[in-house]
């Protein structure tokens, strides 16, 4: 396990806004991914991290809303959603800012363990947002997109 450095966004730089690619291969090497994301995710003191993150365009993601419990993505896609909530909200790539974003109140989310066990996720409330949040990174989309205007 290990501390991977985070990618900061800056406007001349469009590494953040690559697409990532599905993960085609559940091996050690997509374990130690996970691991060192949920590593890297608590050294920052995140509540999500993406591969995209720390150079890495693999669909892969780890969220934590809730102490000692880490939720792990692979190739994740957002099936349903449902409500509306409007938040403030941060990234690890964006540090030092945050602004007031609209995302739903529900999803739901089917994704892959890291030993490719399909599995379906309801998440509500901070963690819909992050699903949402960290989606968006693999297909290149950063929060700073969706701020309100208003």
């Amino acid at each position: 396990m290990a501390i991977r450095q985070i990618i900061k966004h800056k406007a001349d730089n469009p590494i953040l806004r690559q697409k990532s690619r599905p993960v085609e291969v559940f091996d050690d090497r997509l374990g130690q991914l996970i691991d060192d994301l949920i590593d890297t995710m608590n050294y920052a003191y995140g509540v999500g991290l993406a591969a995209p993150q720390v150079g890495i365009f693999k669909r892969v993601y780890v969220i934590s809303v809730k102490q000692g419990e880490v939720f792990e993505f692979v190739n994740p896609v957002i099936t349903k959603t449902s409500g509306t909530q409007r938040e403030k909200e941060g990234c690890l790539s964006i540090p030092n800012t945050e602004g007031e974003t609209e995302r739903p109140a529900a999803v739901t989310v089917e994704a892959f363990d890291r030993h490719g066990k399909k599995f379906s996720l309801k998440g509500k409330g901070l963690l819909a947002r992050a699903i949402c949040h960290e989606t968006d990174h693999l297909d290149g989309i950063l929060y700073t997109d969706r701020v309100s205007k208003n």
